[in-house]
Formats: structure tokens, C-alpha cells, sequence
């Protein structure tokens, strides 16, 4: 009887420090932050989404999903109410999101700030502020799914008619002509390399043409600087060049002199000789034919037609 006191003694001293424990552990636990509850009414599916799900705002817990269900205001969305924390800087520019945890398929709600311009948190039926809720990445590619199955189905369509047996030897003749250029390219790189191997020599040869260039361009200036101090010898005063001029000047005076005097005397003189010349002439002509005029003058010549004495000649039969 003694031992049963004891056992029953020892349970219920064993259930009292459980009890203890427990409360000890809730009182520890317990939460003592004040939260503020949104709502947010989305068109998108909120599969592994839960009740107490996280609620994160920039990555940083503050607060928990709270209930989920439809919201009464516009058929087949669903509404999310939330609670967070009253120190969590929510602004009227705040927007929530569907996030998903690793690779759990595990859901939860990301809080950020849009970069547009900010309006108020209008409230729903519950009196609640409603948020605004952006599909997710995840809910963006599932929407856009069949457009883009249609466009691989479209591209394997057109890789299928590219790969006919037509353009399979097209493409096999290209390869076959790349191959051929390729050893095109091998052949010249070694002919390149043939050509560089003589390009030491070239070096040299156009260094040794660049010496003589050089020393032909000294030369050529020793021979300009002469050449300019020829020049300057020329055009000095009382120089060559002057000299010159002051005797084309004599010239051109004495030129001007001859012209103006002994040209007109030259002319005259040949214009009395040219006719001496036709006098001896004429002379000449009349002895010829009369030679006796010289020793008994010239005679009255024949009467003309209309002179007194003018017989018309016979006329020949």
C-alpha cells in the first residue's frame, strides 16, 4: 500500500513539472508583436500555399498568412488575409507575391515596393486594406505555356523541312567545301611562313635602302643650299642678273635709235635704187630694140588707132 502512495506521489509530481515545463515553454514562445491584417484578392492558383505560411517583406519574416478562402467581391479569386507586423515599413507602393521555397513546392507571401507611382490601400467588405497581388514568376510561365509549346511546336516544324535529304546534302557539301578551304588555309599558312622566313633579309635590304636614301637626302640638301646661294649671288645688287637687264635696256635704246633714224634712210635709198633699176631697164629694152636710137635718137613712134596716120592692118585671108 505504502509503495502504491509512492508511485502515485512520484506520477503526479512527474505531471505538475510537465505541466510546468509546457507553460514555461508557451509563456517563452509567445508572441507579443502587434500585428496589422491586409488582404490581397488574386485570379491565380495558390497551390502550397497554407495557414501560418511565412510572410516576408524583402526577404525578412514579418508575419504569417492568416486565412485563405474566396473572396465574396469578385468570383473565382481567391482571398489571402495577412498579418504583419505593425514595425514592417509597408507603404501604399507595397505589392505582394507568390514565392516558392527551394525545391519543397512550399509557398509563401513576399512583400515589396513598386517603383511606380504609389495609391492608397483601398479597403474590401471586411473593412480590411486590400494590397495588391502580382502573379508570380512561376504563374507568368504557366499562362504563357501554351503559346510557347505552339512555338516549339512551329520551330521543330521548321527544323524537320530544314533537315529534308535536299538541304542534309546541301549542308554536307558546305562541310565537304569548308574542309577544302580549310586545307586552302593550311597550304597558305605555310607558304606565310615560308615568306616570313624571308623577312630578316627583307629587313635588312630596306634598312640599308633607307641608309642610302638618308645620305642621298644630305646630299641633296648641301646641293639646295649651294643652289640657293647661287641664287642669292644673282639676284644681289650690281649681280649678274642686273647687269643683264641694264644691258637689254642699251639694247632696247639703241633698237629705238635705229628705227627711228637709220631705217628711214635705209628705205629710202633702196626705194631710189629700185628705181635707177627699172630706168637701166627700160633703157636696156629700147637699145635692144631700136639700136640706132643711140645714135639718132628715138624717132616718132608709129601713129595709134584715132591718130592722124592710123592704117588698120590687112586682114589675113
Amino acid at each position: 500500500m505504502e509503495n502504491k502512495s509512492h508511485a502515485m506521489a512520484a506520477g503526479i509530481f512527474v505531471l505538475v513539472v510537465a505541466a510546468l515545463l509546457a507553460g514555461l515553454a508557451v509563456w517563452l514562445t509567445r508572441d507579443n508583436r502587434q500585428y496589422q491584417l491586409y488582404e490581397m484578392s488574386t485570379k491565380d492558383g495558390v497551390s502550397g500555399l497554407q495557414p501560418q505560411a511565412t510572410v516576408r517583406y524583402k526577404g525578412v519574416p514579418v508575419g504569417k498568412v492568416v486565412r485563405i478562402g474566396f473572396d465574396p467581391q469578385i468570383p473565382g479569386n481567391v482571398l489571402i488575409r495577412i498579418a504583419v507586423g505593425e514595425d514592417t515599413p509597408v507603404t501604399p507602393a507595397t505589392y505582394a507575391q507568390l514565392g516558392y521555397q527551394g525545391v519543397t513546392g512550399l509557398a509563401h507571401i513576399k512583400l515589396d515596393d513598386d517603383s511606380k507611382t504609389p495609391q492608397q490601400l483601398k479597403p474590401g467588405p471586411s473593412g480590411l486594406p486590400r494590397m495588391p497581388m502580382k502573379s508570380s514568376p512561376l504563374n507568368m510561365l504557366a499562362d504563357q505555356g501554351p503559346v510557347l509549346l505552339e512555338r516549339v511546336d512551329e520551330i521543330s516544324r521548321r527544323l524537320s523541312a530544314m533537315l529534308d535529304e535536299d538541304n542534309q546534302k546541301r549542308v554536307s557539301e558546305a562541310l565537304q567545301n569548308i574542309a577544302a578551304a580549310a586545307g586552302s588555309v593550311n597550304e597558305l599558312a605555310g607558304t606565310m611562313n615560308k615568306a616570313a622566313a624571308g623577312f630578316p633579309q627583307i629587313t635588312a635590304d630596306a634598312h640599308q635602302t633607307l641608309q642610302s636614301l638618308t645620305k642621298a637626302g644630305n646630299a641633296a640638301t648641301g646641293v639646295a643650299g649651294d643652289l640657293q646661294q647661287t641664287v642669292r649671288r644673282i639676284n644681289a645688287p650690281d649681280g649678274p642678273l642686273q647687269q643683264i637687264a641694264a644691258g637689254t635696256q642699251s639694247l632696247t635704246v639703241a633698237a629705238d635709235a635705229l628705227g627711228r633714224s637709220t631705217l628711214p634712210r635705209v628705205n629710202r635709198a633702196a626705194d631710189d635704187f629700185s628705181r635707177a633699176s627699172r630706168s637701166l631697164s627700160n633703157m636696156a629694152s629700147r637699145i635692144g630694140d631700136n639700136p640706132q636710137s643711140v645714135l639718132y635718137g628715138a624717132g616718132a613712134g608709129e601713129p595709134g588707132p584715132g591718130e592722124p596716120g592710123f592704117a588698120a592692118p590687112a586682114a589675113a585671108h
